[in-house]
């Protein structure tokens, strides 16, 4: 049976006759403000140059976690507040936290797929790599066991992904294929230069003016919310749950169906397409992953500063797999972007074709796990 969940908009979780009004959303914007004043101050005192330590690695999470969430609620509850400041601000908080993120997006992206390509190859070593302090990472820990012995990935049952026995790994061969290892160094040269290009572009974003008028923005902020007259008595919980019902509306139109399956073909669907758009399945899965974000988001800002909401696992869950969702697509389309590298070794593109299909089922098993995961609302509320 799922596990049930209080509900933060439920009236057990603060006085009698009490709900969360607009005076509860300026505590929470100005609360986030403060977060991210507090992280911009840690991020220049710990230096962001190419040595930079891994307290300025946190604080660059830590601003585009306060960025995120003031840009989702000033969506959100935008009708309770200066329409015209909303719309120049939410922008801007998006451009930040964005362009903080890419740096990090190409490390974790370059990481999964020199995992995969080990993986695939029956190789339990990880060969060192020497492309800058700031550029490892840990192994993704979504690695999806289930293999077949030709290298095919098999998307594997919920229970096996979460609590089975995994499969060993094969014998140690010492070193990769030489076609995978050419695609990883292919791969190598290419992410790492792109993660270089956007920690670059990441500095120079941090000492730019435009960063410095959204940051006078926060912190104005932090101290005067331009609430509306009629906001401060004015009930949160219509414009949480409008918030709610979106995303409820996104999944309707997802195709839980097919993914409540453990394996269905459609990943490998257009999967040798030359066009370089991202794979068109995506789309819809990606926008309920930022619809889930705003929900929970929305959940928070219910809770006033500093509140102690109610953790809900299931949203948890489902947005690890929606995460994980993510970043196997991305995977696949960069493998698939170095596959069309001109005047690749055969063996090069045959183990970028592997490491394509490889992704595509990873994409497979997370779309899996999030029906499995949103199953359980479902069954809970009954």
């Amino acid at each position: 049976m799922a596990q049930r969940h209080l509900d933060p908009t439920d009236s057990r979780l603060r006085p009698v006759g009490t709900a969360p009004t607009g005076d509860t959303l300026a505590g929470y914007l100005r609360d986030q403000a403060t977060e991210f004043l507090r992280a911009l101050r840690l991020h220049r005192e710990t230096g962001a140059g190419a040595n930079g330590s891994e307290g300025s690695a946190e604080a660059a999470r830590a601003l585009r976690r306060s960025a995120r969430r003031i840009s989702a609620s000033l969506h959100t509850f935008q009708p309770l507040l200066d329409s015209d400041w909303c719309e120049t601000v939410r922008p801007e908080l998006a451009w930040v936290s964005g362009t903080l993120a890419m740096e990090h997006a190409y490390t974790a992206r370059l990481e999964r797929l020199l995992t995969a390509l080990h993986r695939l190859s029956g190789s339990t070593a990880f060969p060192a790599r020497t492309t800058g302090p700031d550029a490892t990472a840990s192994p993704p820990a979504d690695v999806a066991a289930g293999r077949s012995a030709a290298g095919v990935a098999t998307v594997p049952t919920a229970a096996a992904r979460d609590a089975g026995p995994r499969t060993p790994p094969a014998p140690e061969r010492g070193n990769l294929t030489v076609g995978a290892a050419k695609a990883g160094a292919l791969l190598d040269r290419q992410l790492t230069l792109a993660r270089t290009r956007a920690h670059s572009t990441a500095l120079q974003a941090l000492g730019s003016s435009r960063f410095h008028a959204v940051a006078d923005k926060v912190a104005v902020l932090a101290s005067e919310v331009p609430l509306l007259t009629t906001a401060a008595a004015t009930d949160l919980r219509p414009h949480a749950t409008a918030a709610e019902e979106r995303l409820t509306d996104a999944v309707t139109a997802l195709p839980l169906v097919t993914a409540g399956h453990p394996y269905n073909a459609a990943a490998l669907v257009h999967g040798l397409s030359p066009d370089t758009v991202p794979h068109p399945q995506d789309a819809p899965w990606h926008q309920v992953r930022l619809l889930l974000r705003l929900h929970r988001y929305a959940r928070e800002a219910l809770t006033g500063p500093k509140g102690n909401a109610v953790v809900d696992l299931r949203l948890l869950d489902a947005g690890q797999a929606l995460n994980r969702h993510r970043d196997a697509s991305e995977a696949a389309a960069a493998a698939a972007q170095a596959a069309r590298t001109p005047r690749i070794a055969p063996a090069t593109a045959y183990a970028l074709g592997v490491l394509h299909a490889d992704q595509r089922h990873e994409v497979e098993a997370a779309r899996f796990a999030f029906q499995q995961a949103w199953q359980k609302e479902t069954v809970g509320s009954s």
